[in-house]
């Protein structure tokens, strides 16, 4: 059993300790890849391993948690500390992370009147009763239990969103009510202001920097700053970023593996780093999350690659090389390794086999409900991915104008089931002209949330609430009596691929694909439009050819020796007759401006 203390340095055993750690996230990598990928962080020659824990994940309802397979915490734990890896545990309510809502679960939308990330009661309340069920996993993974958690954190940048100290404090005494027992810490920008908003001095809670550069000038504010309030405490980058997160429509991001490698090498000859990401993964499902951008908001890519020491696989990058030959040249003690690499599925096709509109058979795999006016998702009780709204209107002249009002994220308005118009961000709220010719006119209107800010100050705003939030406009009038149907992916063994396709309107595609053996590979949907792609009923995520990924990420674990199911939903109404698996993901050339 070990000890782990934060003095003027890290000491582990009561000797220094320098801090080596890479970030994995064991909700953004299967459970069968995550030996693949601690293995790897130990082949660098890193001695700790950082991870988030998602409260949307662990608490998808209000009440009911969940630690297994893909959520289970303490076998990921229990697998570092088989490589001899120790473990930093990042369970603040919020973690950001390019993350849907920053981790918050969407269900706290529904409380009108509570202030997220603050010292109210209500919030604090909610907090409470999660983190009640969530340390009975992770206090005695602790170091000083025999496990291999060495430090936990507070809060997340709280310095870049709020000054309440009370919250701050509120946190700590729940984790110490749980049982916590290692150091806690603090990770903000490396600048004052932002350190002193998210610092938490009466209790001793050291406070680390988080930047991707010039680690003198860095590290000298956060030394400075720790001396003005008397503190002598071991220098450390929490985040140092080593690649960057992309979104829709932009260029992907990269960086040069040997500035890389200097730029860690800077850190490490100062203090400690924890270099985020080492391997960043995927945002399965609707889990990406969405850059605040004054009025504009910017979804994230389904690819959580971040242009890390690992690819989104979880293979060894160049980065990877350029900086294990620094950590040799600093500490040739060091024992590092080769690293391990997947086998791939070789280039293959799937055929199609059916397919049929989302509107023949919607009421089969969507939960129904009839409201009055438009109703939120949230107030629905479903928090991610598409709505369908539904109501009938008599024809009053040959040209109508419908607006919706104050919706998110992205409305595709139908009139008898042939689209009229597709609004997104801006553009919703505008006029949208329509020539009905039936006595009876079906308006469907389909609304896809993708997905709620994860950082700055959107998280407060109503905006973060999805569907149709205030209703559906005919001439100057607001129209009554809706059907709503929340789309349920997981009900998609339903669908009676008998039904009609509909040209033009939203589908599914279902595919067949063979294999003799899985491997890892990518699905290319360069052309199909937008959807999100299911194989044996997982859900692998969204795609767009918006761009700049054209692919989607397919882990071995995903397939199954012999026949596998693909089904695609596509809103656009552009497929294909085959989809290709490869052995790279495929990328849209983005022109800037």
């Amino acid at each position: 059993m070990h000890t782990f203390e934060v003095k003027e340095d890290f000491l582990l055993d009561g000797k220094p300790f320098k801090i080596m750690s890479g970030a994995i996230h064991y909700f953004r990598i299967r459970p069968q890849e995550w030996y693949h990928s601690l293995y790897n962080l130990k082949a660098l020659g890193f001695n700790t391993v950082e991870t988030y824990i998602p409260w949307n994940l662990h608490e998808p309802q209000e009440g009911t948690v969940d630690f297994t397979n893909q959520l289970d915490i303490q076998k990921f734990a229990g697998i570092a500390q088989s490589l001899g890896l120790f473990v930093i545990l990042r369970p603040s309510p919020y973690i950001c992370a390019e993350w849907e809502f920053g981790g918050l679960p969407a269900w706290l939308l529904n409380e009108q009147e509570m202030r997220i990330r603050s010292s109210d009661p209500k919030f604090i309340e909610k907090v409470a009763r999660y983190y009640e069920k969530l340390f009975k996993q992770i206090s005695p993974l602790q170091i000083d239990q025999g496990g291999p958690v060495i430090m936990m954190q507070l809060e997340n940048e709280y310095g870049s969103y709020g000054e309440d100290k009370a919250y701050l404090l509120g946190l700590y005494d729940l984790m110490i009510k749980n049982n916590v027992t290692v150091p806690l810490f603090t990770s903000d920008g490396a600048w004052e202001q932002a350190q002193t908003a998210g610092m938490l001095l009466e209790k001793d809670i050291v406070s680390t920097g988080n930047f991707g550069s010039k680690a003198k000038e860095n590290f000298a504010q956060l030394r400075n700053l720790h001396q003005l309030h008397g503190k002598k405490w071991p220098l450390m980058c929490m985040e140092f970023w080593d690649g960057w997160f992309n979104r829709w429509g932009e260029e992907i991001v990269r960086r040069d593996p040997e500035e890389l490698a200097e730029a860690v090498g800077e850190v490490l000859k100062l203090g400690s780093i924890n270099l985020y990401m080492f391997h960043g993964g995927t945002n399965f499902g609707f889990m990406n999350g969405c850059s605040a951008r004054g009025r504009k908001d910017l979804p994230q890519v389904t690819s959580y690659d971040y242009d890390a020491l690992l690819d989104e696989q979880g293979n060894p990058t160049e980065k990877f090389f350029s900086v294990q030959r620094k950590i040799h040249t600093l500490f040739p003690e060091i024992e590092q390794s080769e690293p391990l690499r997947k086998i791939d599925l070789e280039p293959t096709t799937a055929s199609l086999k059916e397919k049929v509109s989302l509107f023949s058979v919607v009421e089969s795999i969507a939960t129904h409900h009839h409201s009055k006016y438009p109703e939120s998702m949230e107030k629905l009780n479903q928090n991610y991915g598409y709505l369908l709204y539904r109501t009938k209107e008599p024809q009053r002249s040959d040209e109508e104008f419908y607006r919706v009002i104050d919706a998110s994220d992205r409305i595709q308005f139908f009139l008898n089931q042939t689209k009229i118009a597709t609004q997104y961000r801006d553009e919703i709220g505008e006029k949208i002209s329509c020539n009905p010719k039936e006595e009876q006119n079906q308006l469907d209107i389909l609304v896809e949330n993708m997905g709620r800010v994860n950082y700055g100050h959107k998280l407060l705003a109503n905006t973060q609430r999805k569907g149709i939030r205030t209703g559906v406009m005919s001439d100057l009038h607001f129209i009554c009596d809706w059907d709503q149907y929340s789309i349920d992916f997981s009900r998609l063994d339903r669908i009676d691929y008998e039904k009609e396709w509909i040209e033009g309107t939203p589908a599914f595609y279902r595919y067949e694909l063979d294999v003799e053996e899985a491997g890892d590979t990518f699905i290319e949907l360069h052309e199909f439009g937008k959807g999100v792609v299911i194989i044996n009923g997982f859900n692998l995520g969204r795609f767009w050819d918006e761009g700049p990924t054209l692919s989607l990420y397919v882990p071995a674990s995903v397939l199954q020796k012999g026949r596998n199911e693909i089904v695609i939903f596509e809103t656009e109404g552009l497929w294909a007759s085959q989809v290709t698996f490869e052995k790279q993901p495929k990328y849209k050339e983005i022109q800037e401006g």
